[in-house]
């Protein structure tokens, strides 16, 4: 039987609250908009909820002509990108990039929200992934994170205290495909789209973080660990590369083409 899309997510800010849509467009960087804008310090290093997990309280929308993020406490910003800002050489993990420099205006806001000394950069240039031939923008390693909304249930139904599929910020959330049934499936067809699992998303402190409150506690990486672990690495989802871009809308039909 088909599975069917339940979900698409987009994290316009890297480290901010995700955006969920009923419909996107696939293209070859992964869901338009997703993670083209970034935070990083004084020395280029990128910004995210495992080192500040007050990131979660920003929430960010961008509707390709303004970014607009508000936080608690703080009047909204409302940032009109700019293409001619200082071209900057920036790090994610260990991947170099560039960075579009948004100017003061928006360092200042985000400094005062944070706390801290940070530039906001927008995506510029091309970045391809280490496995699969993908390309990306800001995201960690890879431009889409896959999970099946049947992983998830049984997760909770091993926790004392159930958890939202947002602590695991996925890109695409389909039913149909059983518990961890992502990890058995090499290509999909998800309405006219295809994409390709590539490699398990090794999960990290930012799985523990509540994104409505920005507080932490040490679940779902104690559960995980009881059963999930693979060499060192706490697995929950798969990381994957589009190979046909397109139009996806909440309740596409999903396709397995080949499995593992």
């Amino acid at each position: 039987m088909p599975g069917t899309l339940l979900e698409l997510d987009i994290y316009p800010l890297k480290g901010g609250r995700g955006t969920a849509l009923s419909t996107a467009e696939l293209t070859p960087e992964g869901l338009r908009h997703d993670r083209e804008f970034m935070l990083v310090d004084p020395d280029g290093r990128f910004l995210s909820q495992r080192g500040d997990p007050r990131m979660a309280l920003l929430r960010p929308a961008f509707d390709g002509e303004l970014l607009t993020v508000t936080a608690p406490g703080a009047a909204p910003l409302v940032h009109k990108p700019v293409d001619d800002g200082e071209v900057r050489d920036v790090r994610v993990h260990a991947s170099d990039c560039l960075g579009v420099d948004q100017g003061d205006e928006a360092a200042a806001w985000f400094g005062d929200v944070l706390g801290r000394e940070c530039r906001l950069v927008r995506f510029t240039g091309r970045r391809e992934t280490s496995r699969g031939g993908g390309t990306l923008k800001f995201a960690d390693a890879y431009p889409l994170l896959l999970i099946s909304a049947e992983s998830l249930a049984d997760l909770n139904g091993r926790l004392a205290e159930p958890l939202p599929m947002n602590r695991f910020r996925p890109s695409i959330v389909v039913a149909g495909l059983g518990a961890y049934g992502e990890d058995g499936v090499r290509l999909l067809r998800i309405g006219a789209t295809v994409i390709e699992a590539v490699k398990p998303c090794g999960r990290c402190v930012v799985t523990t973080t509540d994104q409505d409150t920005g507080e932490r506690g040490r679940e779902p990486l104690r559960t995980l660990a009881s059963y999930r672990k693979v060499e060192g690495s706490l697995l929950f989802g798969q990381s994957c590369v589009p190979r046909t871009p397109g139009a996806l809308t909440v309740g596409d039909p999903v396709e397995v083409l080949e499995v593992r």
